[in-house]
């Protein structure tokens, strides 16, 4: 496996062009996974709604438990 350090001296060798094709390259692939990640996510909590593991709640529910975790973060 490539180093971190082995690929930026890679990447170094690279044309000031070829450097930003190579970086939006990146940042679509990691778009790319990101949205599978959530998409995958999302289908989860679905699943796990319909089988009635998840309970429908109002926005100020969500809201309240969301500030809770946040504080308890803290």
């Amino acid at each position: 496996m490539i180093t971190l350090e082995q690929a930026l001296n890679t990447v170094g060798q690279l044309s000031a062009e070829q450097q930003e094709v190579l970086i939006q390259i990146i940042t679509n692939r990691l778009i790319e996974s990101r949205r599978e990640e959530i998409a995958k996510d999302a289908k989860e909590a679905i699943d796990a709604f319909h089988k009635g593991e998840l309970l429908p709640k109002s926005a100020t529910e969500l809201i309240a438990e969301l500030r809770k975790t946040l504080t308890e973060g803290e």
